[in-house]
C-alpha cells in the first residue's frame, strides 16, 4: 500500500511546484457507539474493547486478514504434528512491546497459561480448553500440546482474546494500559469522551500510515450524525443512525460502507428461568417475532434474517428461518399448550446499541399480541454486563453476538442464557476433535439444526456492517470478520 501512495506524492509535489509544501493529513477522528468498560481483551466480553486494542495493540500468534482468514501473526510460521497434538509456532525476530522489551517464548506461555486457567476471566475460555501444555523451547520457539486433535486451533488463536501480553503485566496495567506489539501505541484515555492511539516507530511489521489515531465516543446517534457533518469525525465505521445513511450517500463528501459483519443479532431467553424454561414458550416467542418488521424498524432495511446462530455468509449455513416463521395464531396455541393461555410477563433488558433500543421496542408489541408482556429496562453497557451477562438476572435481552464462529458457546451451560443441552455439548466436542472440513461441515449444519429446533433464543438478524467515512479516507474494513476498527492500513488520499 505504501508503494502505491509514493507516486502520489510526487505527483502532488509536481503540481504545487518546486519548494512547495505537501500536507498529507496523518491523524484521523473515528467514530465509537459504546465505550470500553477497560482494555483488557482477555479479561472482557464488551467487543468494545477489541474495537480499540485488536491488531492496533495487541496481536496473537496468528490473526484474521480483512476476508476473514486466517494469516500469520507473531508467529510467522508453524509445524503441525502428524497426529494433530502438537504445533511448534517460530516466533518473528526484533518485536518488542511498547515499553520496549523483547516479546519472547516466554510471553506466548504466559498468555495461553493464563487465559486458560483456572481462575481465568477470559471471556471465550473455551478457545483454549484443548490445550494440554505449553513449552518455550527456546526464546523464539513454542510447542503448544493439545489433549485431542482441534481442527480450528490457527482460528482461535486468532480471536481477540488469544492475543500475547507481556509476562510481567498486571491485571491493573492490562486494563488501563495496554502494552502490546502492534503497530500503534496507547496514548490516552478520557474516559467518557475518548482514546488516542500513536503510530510505534518500532514496529516490527509494516507501520501505520497515520501518525495517531482518536477513538471519540458518541452514543447518540443524532449526536453521531451531527458530528460527521461538521467534520469532527472522520469515519464511524459502524454508524448507529441506519435512517441516515441515504443521505450520506447522495453527498460527494463522504463515503458510505456497507459489509458483513459476524453479529448474530439474538432476543436472548433467560433458559434457566420459568417459563422460558419450557422449550414450548421459547417456540411461542420465536413465533411471535417478526423479524423483517424489526429490520426495516430499526434497521431501515439493512440487516439479513436468521433462523440460527451462524452467519449467512459462511459456507456451512443453512437456513433454518422456517422454523421459527411469523405466526402469532402458532405463538397462541403454544403459549395455551404450555398452561399459559392468558400469557406472562418477564423483562427485557436493553443495551444501548440503536438496533437493541428499537428493535426492543417493536419486540415487545409483538410480544404483546400474543400476551406476552415485558418490562423493558434500558441498561447501560456496563450495566448490561453486570447484570445480564455476568448475573443472568434477566429474562429477555437483544445483543449482537460479534465474535467469529461462535456457536461453540452454546456448549457451555454457564454462559448467560444458561443453554444446558448434553447431546449439543458432546457435538462441540465431536467437532473440536475433527479436522476434515467435509466432516466439520456436517457437523456445524447439526449444531445450527438442533439450536434452532430448541428455540434456545430469538434468531432475529445478522448485522450489517454501515459504515460512513470521509471520501478521501482509503483503508476502512468493509466487512468485519472480527470485532476490530482496524486502521494499520488507513491513510487519506487527498
Amino acid at each position: 500500500m505504501f508503494q502505491k501512495f509514493l507516486p502520489l506524492v510526487a505527483a502532488s509535489m509536481l503540481a504545487l511546484g518546486a519548494g512547495a509544501a505537501w500536507a498529507q493529513r496523518t491523524t484521523i477522528t473515528v467514530g465509537g457507539q459504546l465505550e470500553p468498560p477497560h482494555l483488557d481483551p482477555t479479561g472482557g466480553a464488551a467487543a468494545a474493547i477489541d474495537n480499540v486494542v485488536y491488531s492496533n495493540i495487541y496481536e496473537g500468534l496468528t490473526r484474521f486478514a480483512a476476508d476473514g482468514s486466517v494469516i500469520p501473526g507473531l508467529a510467522e510460521r508453524w509445524d503441525i504434528s502428524e497426529d494433530g497434538l502438537g504445533y511448534t509456532f517460530y516466533l518473528r525476530q526484533g518485536v518488542k512491546f511498547h515499553d520496549g522489551s523483547d516479546m519472547n517464548a516466554a510471553d506466548v506461555v504466559f498468555s495461553l497459561d493464563r487465559a486458560r486457567a483456572e481462575d481465568s476471566t477470559n471471556a471465550q475460555k473455551g478457545l483454549f480448553a484443548a490445550i494440554a501444555s505449553v513449552e518455550a523451547l527456546d526464546e523464539l520457539t513454542v510447542q503448544v500440546t493439545l489433549s485431542q486433535p482441534t481442527g480450528a486451533f490457527l482460528f482461535n488463536m486468532a480471536w481477540g482474546d488469544a492475543v500475547i501480553l507481556p509476562e510481567e503485566a498486571t491485571e491493573d496495567q492490562l486494563k488501563t494500559a495496554p502494552n502490546g506489539t502492534g503497530a500503534f501505541v496507547f496514548g490516552n484515555w478520557v474516559q467518557g469522551d475518548q482514546i488516542t492511539l500513536n503510530r510505534n516507530p518500532n514496529y516490527w511489521g509494516t507501520p501505520a500510515m497515520l501518525e495517531s489515531a482518536t477513538i471519540k465516543y458518541i452514543s447518540d446517534p443524532s449526536a453521531a450524525y451531527a458530528a460527521l457533518m461538521a467534520g469532527d469525525i472522520d469515519a464511524f465505521p459502524v454508524f448507529p443512525a441506519p435512517e441516515n445513511l441515504a443521505q450520506f450517500a447522495a453527498d460527494p463528501r463522504f463515503s458510505v460502507i456497507v459489509g458483513s459483519t459476524e453479529g448474530e443479532t439474538i432476543l436472548a431467553m433467560n433458559n434457566a428461568q420459568p417459563p422460558l424454561d419450557n422449550v414450548l414458550v421459547r417456540e411461542a416467542i420465536a413465533h411471535a417475532i417478526d423479524r423483517q418488521a424489526i429490520i426495516d424498524g430499526a434497521m431501515f432495511g439493512y440487516g439479513t434474517p436468521i433462523g440460527t446462530h451462524f452467519a449467512p455468509h459462511n459456507p456451512d449455513y443453512v437456513d433454518l428461518t422456517g422454523m421459527s416463521n411469523y405466526d402469532p395464531e402458532r405463538a397462541r396455541a403454544l403459549l395455551a399448550e404450555a398452561g399459559l393461555p392468558d400469557g406472562f410477563t418477564t423483562t427485557l433488558k436493553l443495551p444501548p446499541p440503536s438496533y437493541a433500543r428499537r428493535g426492543g421496542e417493536i419486540i415487545a408489541s409483538q410480544l404483546r399480541e400474543v400476551g406476552i408482556q415485558t418490562e423493558i429496562t434500558n441498561l447501560e453497557w456496563a450495566q448490561w454486563l453486570e447484570e445480564v451477562f455476568n448475573g443472568k438476572d434477566f429474562g429477555l435481552t437483544i445483543v449482537s453476538h460479534t465474535e467469529p464462529m461462535d456457536i461453540g458457546i452454546y456448549a457451555n451451560p454457564d454462559y448467560y442464557f444458561q443453554y444446558d443441552n448434553p447431546d449439543f455439548q458432546a457435538l462441540m466436542e465431536t467437532l473440536n476433535a475433527t479436522t476434515d472440513p467435509a466432516k466439520r461441515s456436517a457437523i456445524l449444519q447439526q449444531a445450527q439444526e438442533i439450536i434452532a429446533a430448541d428455540y434456545v433464543n430469538g434468531y432475529l438478524f445478522q448485522l450489517a456492517k454501515t459504515g460512513v467515512a470521509d471520501a478521501r479516507i482509503r483503508g476502512l474494513w468493509e466487512n468485519a470478520p472480527t470485532q476490530a476498527i482496524d486502521l494499520t492500513g488507513v491513510y487519506w488520499e487527498e
